[in-house]
């Protein structure tokens, strides 16, 4: 089966002066081996619908299952070690940490899955090197280019080769010709086993997807599959 996360009736709201709605009764089934791109307005859930993805916060109501098997918000450790492990996630805003190089960046994630510190190193230096920027290795943040950061946030991503990658507008920030360069290099990741899902606000890099979704009223319409 290739069916690999499954969204049953996800609704998320939000208190502030008032309840907030953001995703109403949300049902959606995600196949391995394919790129989905997430668009909507400013507000409309994309970043919100990731971070349940990712299981960052948990939905108000419904359920998610990866691999057949329901998500148990209330085991915080379990999950933390399924994300760990399954999920790569790249954010708009790099997140990269500043007092570490390139090369350190990378293989402390691996560190936080539970590998040892030879072994992540191997895995930081090959992919390093996947993203063309194995001579950018004892950089700091600040010493790389928006590009070069983002690539280091992709390699970071894949230390743990994740069964599912989320980013949230991986592109957002970056001039049009650098932000082509990290899209090709986040499609080149996919593969049979693996699902990819980006949120953007760019339909020219949401086009090139193999399943176009969009965030309306709430709920998700795919506009190409």
């Amino acid at each position: 089966m290739n069916n690999f996360i499954q969204l049953s009736n996800i609704t998320k709201s939000f208190d502030s002066f008032k309840k907030v709605k953001v995703l109403k009764k949300v049902s959606y089934t995600f196949k391995r081996g394919k790129i989905y791109s997430l668009m909507g307005p400013s507000g409309s859930g994309k970043s919100t619908l990731l971070n349940l993805l990712s299981l960052i916060d948990r939905p108000s109501s419904g359920s998610i299952s990866i691999e057949n098997k329901q998500i148990n918000f209330n085991d915080s450790k379990k999950n933390d070690i399924l994300r760990a492990n399954k999920i790569g996630i790249i954010y708009q805003q790099d997140n990269l940490l500043s007092d570490f190089t390139a090369l350190e960046n990378i293989y402390l994630a691996g560190l936080a899955a539970g590998n040892d510190k030879k072994l992540s190193l191997s895995k930081a230096k090959n992919l390093l090197k996947k993203v063309k920027l194995l001579n950018r290795s004892d950089h700091y943040p600040s010493q790389l280019s928006g590009g070069e950061k983002q690539r280091i946030s992709i390699a970071r991503a894949l230390i743990n080769n994740p069964q599912i990658i989320l980013a949230d507008e991986p592109t957002g920030s970056l001039d049009i010709e650098t932000a082509k360069g990290i899209f090709d290099v986040l499609k080149k990741q996919i593969n049979s086993n693996r699902i990819i899902i980006f949120a953007t606000h760019n339909r020219f890099f949401a086009n090139k997807s193999d399943c176009l979704l969009e965030i309306v009223n709430g709920n998700i319409k795919t506009i190409n599959a």
